[in-house]
């Protein structure tokens, strides 16, 4: 179970270090991790030792910070905990998002926070039962923070919500309150120099600002002075003080400008969410009773009938029992062409029914259909957290108070040594326009999900920014070889005979074969096609079968078994696959080559891989001389054969050791679990209807294409090159204006350019990552 301790006063992140160090070695501890942003202490003890360890955490935090008290909150076991998710409806500003999630996340009956700004949710972990009182606490912090947000508590596995008609009215409302204020500004500059200026320019002024200016008050009532309200009060209300009217005004009509159309990129995201949504319908045509009923498809049992007409889409995943038509599967595979479907094809919700009415027997419940898991795992990716999105979100935390104090500096010094100039005033507000931390906060997170979604229009399924980042740096793709590059079943693909026809040769192997089910013996009778002649047959273990049929003996095996039984003048065959040698009544009658084919364009792949630098491995199971003629024909020069699961895993391990950048292994999410989870990055095959898949790995190919995974690269590669621009661009641009500031070069036009410009750029740059690669 999971224990919870809240570090009351803990402040220094190397003494949080030390306590969780000791509380590890605390017998009856089996992992301690400390969030220090929360001062919670969170360990995994074992039950009847809790009470044990947490005296033991008291006296080793007494030891080392004397200072902090440590409190026991609930104990949460995975059996005794909750996942919440909350609605945060009008939340659009991901500074004030940051600190609400902060604070949830420090509250007694909360164990984790996670804010998905893009779908306004708020994921919380906590102890099972206590739903209503953390919708409490998460309203109560909302109304201090960010009173305008509604917050209501969603059911498990809720849809995002979709834009509304209210939201639509408040981007009016604002766009129109922003031209009222630029027509009364464009007045106010006729009249510059008239006694009449400072009134017309306050009322633009007030006109497009005084929500800015009561929230900046409101913070500063509640001790949190430090966010860009009131850095824009601060410094418009400023430049009023020393005469610069127009320019304080029109920082502050630039600001909501910003604020604008940042909230219009976060809005344009959102609206890919909620499409990505309509893959899942709302009703299902059940058929009870010998009647067809309309019913939502949380009501529809596992096992029941679903009828489902031309033009509507699956709504769970099931087999179809009757009829024939085409199914669009674009919506989970990005596969543009229909596949055609009759009786006895697995069929999945989302996928859209184009042509004939069918009855699908339902195999799935809805929240474990694949459509289902997908969306989850979409609307999910936010909160695992790129490296760069963290490093921002630590950057803006310490960024925008040290630029203030270093304003505040800028001003008092210069005046305390040479007397009162306004121009010292300037200069330092300058500085707070600067400091908005706006341009990185927003168009990081909005990068990595551009890149998520175009991601998914494709097929591409990648669970979050660390994800992507990690695909980025791949310098290695280490490959399965079975259901991966290969198809995964067995078939004939060459027949060597002697002394009769390939047809005679196949009926000898399977009348020999048709009592077995190894994949050998299958791929036989499937190549034979037809019935066989009844015989007596007897396995041999490790061998073959021996069939006795009228007054003929069929041997069909390895060579062991011709070794066996004295037959001569079997050739040496070399090939990718396995040999059945057959003989009949002691004499060589020839040999079948039964073998997995490559897929169609695993070649591609991997020349695809090779053209970009990437080297290619290839990890298999299968016999040596099977795995150097596969890997010969692909390009590949290195290769691992004969590997049990655990041999995979200590292979990965040696090439990731060996290797200057990320290692990626594409499996096919069903038997590769423990390797995907080992590489720097795990790629599923085939996701569609693996349920294995989707959770197993850190990125899913929808389709059996192994060339998906070039285009998952592109587009992680092109996503982080988006977030370096951002990065590189918004701090340089501030820091030259600061700098220019300090001396005094710049202007009041240069700072609000240095914010709401870099903002405007660094988030309409964050846009293209959902563009094509």
């Amino acid at each position: 179970m999971e224990m919870v301790i809240y570090m009351k006063g803990l402040d220094c992140p190397h003494c949080g270090e030390k306590i969780r160090a000791a509380s590890e070695k605390v017998s009856g501890v089996k992992e301690a991790n400390l969030n220090f942003m929360a001062k919670k202490l969170l360990l995994d003890v074992e039950e009847e030792l809790a009470e044990t360890v947490y005296n033991s955490v008291r006296k080793i935090t007494a030891d080392i910070e004397p200072d902090v008290e440590p409190s026991r909150m609930d104990v949460i076991s995975d059996s005794g905990a909750e996942n919440l998710v909350f609605r945060m409806k009008g939340l659009d500003c991901p500074d004030c998002g940051e600190k609400i999630r902060s604070a949830v996340e420090k509250t007694a009956l909360v164990r984790t926070a996670e804010l998905n700004l893009m779908a306004e949710k708020l994921i919380v972990s906590a102890a099972a039962g206590s739903s209503a009182a953390v919708l409490k606490e998460v309203k109560s912090i909302t109304k201090n923070i960010e009173p305008d947000v509604e917050v209501s508590l969603l059911e498990s596995g809720g849809k995002t919500v979709p834009e509304t008609e209210d939201e639509n009215g408040d981007f009016r409302i604002s766009l129109a309150r922003i031209a009222v204020s630029a027509v009364i500004f464009v007045v106010g500059m006729f009249f510059r120099h008239t006694p009449y200026s400072l009134w017309i320019f306050l009322a633009a002024y007030f006109t497009v600002g005084y929500d800015v200016l009561l929230m900046a008050v409101k913070n500063i009532l509640k001790f949190r002075p430090f966010d860009e309200c009131f850095l824009m009060t601060i410094a418009t209300l400023g430049a009023f003080f020393i005469g610069e009217y127009p320019e304080g005004c029109m920082v502050m009509i630039l600001y909501q400008l910003g604020e604008l159309f940042q909230s219009f990129a976060v809005r344009r995201s959102r609206k890919s969410i909620a499409a990505l949504m309509d893959i899942r319908p709302d009703t299902a045509f059940v058929k009870r009773d010998g009647e067809v009923k309309q019913i939502s498809p949380e009501a529809v049992a596992k096992g029941e009938t679903i009828v489902v007409r031309p033009g509507e889409k699956i709504p769970l995943d099931g087999v179809i029992i009757s009829g024939n038509t085409t199914i669009d599967t674009a919506a989970l595979t990005g596969e543009s062409v229909p596949a055609e479907a009759s009786a006895g094809t697995e069929v999945f919700g989302g996928c859209v029914n184009l042509s004939g009415v069918i009855e699908i027997e339902v195999t799935k419940e809805f929240g474990e259909t694949t459509v289902s898991k997908i969306l989850e795992m979409v609307e999910n990716a936010s909160s695992k957290k790129a490296k760069s999105e963290r490093f921002i979100t630590r950057f803006a935390r310490w960024y925008t108070p040290c630029v203030v104090i270093g304003a505040v500096l800028l001003a008092v010094i210069p005046i305390i040594i040479n007397g009162y100039d306004h121009h010292y005033i300037y200069n330092a507000l300058e500085c707070l326009v600067v400091s908005c931390p706006c341009a990185l906060v927003i168009s990081v997170p909005l990068s990595f999900f551009g890149g998520i979604g175009g991601a998914s229009a494709r097929g591409i399924l990648i669970k979050g920014g660390v994800t992507i980042e990690q695909l980025a740096e791949c310098d290695t793709v280490v490959f399965d070889k079975t259901g991966t590059l290969t198809n995964g079943s067995f078939e004939i693909t060459g027949t060597y005979p002697i002394d009769r026809s390939a047809e005679e040769l196949l009926s000898l192997a399977a009348t020999a074969e048709q009592g077995s089910n190894h994949p050998t013996a299958l791929a036989v009778m499937r190549g034979f096609g037809g019935v066989p002649a009844k015989a007596e047959i007897t396995e041999l273990a490790g061998r073959g079968v021996r069939a006795i049929y009228e007054n003929s003996t069929i041997l069909a095996g390895n060579l062991k078994l011709m070794d066996e039984n004295g037959i001569k003048n079997v050739p040496a065959i070399k090939s990718s696959g396995t040999l059945v040698y057959i003989a009949e009544n002691g004499i060589y009658a020839g040999a079948l080559e039964v073998s997995d084919r490559l897929k169609p364009d695993a070649e591609k792949a991997v020349k695809g891989l090779s053209e970009r630098g990437i080297k290619t491995v290839m990890l298999t199971g299968d016999r040596r001389e099977s795995a150097e003629i596969i890997a010969g024909k692909l390009g590949i020069s290195e290769w691992h054969a004969e590997l049990l699961p655990d041999g995979k895993v200590s292979a990965i391990e040696n090439i990731i050791s060996e290797s200057a950048g990320k290692v990626v292994f594409v499996g096919d999410g069903i038997n590769d679990a423990p390797v995907l989870m080992r590489a720097d990055a795990g790629v599923a095959m085939g996701g569609i209807g693996s349920d294995a898949a989707i959770e197993a790995a850190d990125a899913v190919l929808m389709t059996d294409e192994p060339s998906k995974l070039i285009d998952a690269l592109k587009i992680s590669r092109k996503t982080k090159a988006i977030v370096i621009q951002n990065i590189v661009f918004s701090l340089a641009v501030k820091a030259a204006v600061l700098i220019l500031a300090v001396f005094g070069i710049a202007t009041m036009w240069a700072a609000v350019f240095a914010d709401v410009g870099v903002c405007l750029i660094a988030v309409m740059n964050a846009l293209r990552a959902k563009a094509e690669p």
